[in-house]
């Protein structure tokens, strides 16, 4: 599952390498629901968990009872099709590439499509017993929005991508299944190797601390750290992700951080680990807090990104907090919430490779969280036309 990446070409002055992302792959099966759904399965609206027993029948109901997407979906691979998608236009351009474990089946099959139709290389992990990841991506129903059946999708979908509708909060129930087993074991696979050593960013979710694990982490950070302390400029860039990674995983986010040299989260995580770590829960100081943390790797200042949905992205580098408004969208405009978050980091991302400064990373970032709530799930346009 995977295409020829060709980690030696040159690249035009001032671009730092490729990108890796190192995550859990799983398809999304998107849909609009009621407030009964969520509360059939004891879901708080927005909420991002991973599923328990009680909650696996949601899949094969959303399957037959409402009309769904299939995405390629997981935190990290959307950010790597959205930073692809973000220098397609490009004629020279640094590469993209992903690792994850995925089930030899269907779904795997079909994320390894959309990642190499979307300009992805990929080299997934193949676990030949379990199946591939599946997220159930619950879109709450505007007020007054009749629910259609089945007979209605194909429509209905290519509708969907095209008129607006009011703002939906987006509630996430991952069944990690394959994605859980990655192993370090794959990062020393040839094809994982040259990615990793071609890559001037590599980047992880938090999610893949309840996979890849620290040991993962550590691997990674410690390549990037040896290539910085010889002079490469390569950087680990993380994501908090989601609350109960702040909340349930700070051991390990603790083991991480050192290696972390940028940071990315939203408010809400931002004051999780805030609380976790009692930092208090200003989101300003917090930030400060966490780009100050110890770092392994001397090179350069930790840099810490929290976005704040409509209010100002607030960016500590170098130890000083900077806040860049974020353009106002009619609320009427907006499709789906679900995958902003992943598409910011995928825009900022796409100007770190290019050599491009903060600033310049962050107005990429927003541009392309503003183009994805446009649409339904983690979703790109055919063409780019970021300038």
């Amino acid at each position: 599952m995977g295409t020829p990446l060709y980690v030696g070409k040159a690249l035009p002055d001032g671009e730092v390498g490729h990108l890796l992302g190192c995550g859990n792959p799983i398809l999304d099966i998107s849909a609009m629901v009621d407030k009964d759904m969520l509360d059939k399965y004891e879901l708080e609206n927005g909420a991002v968990i991973l599923a328990e027993e009680r909650h696996m029948p949601v899949y094969a109901e959303l399957q037959e009872k409402y009309e769904v997407e299939y995405i390629a979906g997981g935190a990290t691979q959307n950010t790597i099709r959205v930073a692809a998608w973000m220098l397609s236009g490009r004629k020279k351009r640094p590469e993209c590439a992903y690792v994850g474990c995925v089930g030899n089946d269907e779904y795997g099959r079909k994320l390894a499509a959309t990642c190499a139709a979307g300009g992805v290389h990929t080299n997934y992990q193949i676990d030949e017993e379990t199946p591939t990841g599946t997220c159930a991506v619950l879109i709450s129903r505007a007020d007054g929005e009749r629910r259609r059946g089945k007979s209605a999708r194909r429509a209905r979908l290519q509708r969907l991508r095209s008129r607006p509708f009011s703002t939906r909060e987006r509630t996430l129930v991952a069944n990690l299944a394959a994605a859980n087993n990655y192993r370090r074991e794959h990062l020393f696979h040839d094809r994982t190797v040259e990615m990793i050593r071609g890559a001037g960013i590599v980047y992880a979710a938090g999610f893949f601390l309840t996979s890849g694990g620290v040991e993962c982490i550590e691997h990674l950070g410690e390549h990037v750290h040896a290539a910085a302390t010889a002079g490469n400029p390569k950087r680990f860039c993380m994501n908090l992700s989601a609350p109960f990674i702040c909340e349930f995983f700070t051991d390990q986010l603790d083991a991480a951080m050192p290696y972390v040299d940028v940071l990315f989260g939203n408010e809400t995580e931002c004051m999780a680990l805030g609380r976790a770590k009692r930092l208090g829960d200003d989101i300003a100081l917090v930030a400060l807090a966490i780009a100050a943390m110890p770092k392994k790797s001397g090179a350069r200042g930790r840099v810490v990104v929290i976005t704040q949905g409509a209010d100002p992205t607030l960016v500590v580098e170098n130890g000083v907090l900077h806040r860049y408004a974020v353009s106002p969208l009619a609320k009427q405009s907006i499709v789906d919430l679900n995958g902003a978050g992943d598409a910011f980091v995928g825009g900022f991302l796409s100007q770190l490779l290019l050599g491009k400064g903060v600033a310049d990373a962050v107005h990429a970032g927003h541009w392309a969280g503003r183009v994805i709530i446009q649409r339904s799930g983690c979703s790109v346009p055919e063409r780019c036309d970021f300038a």
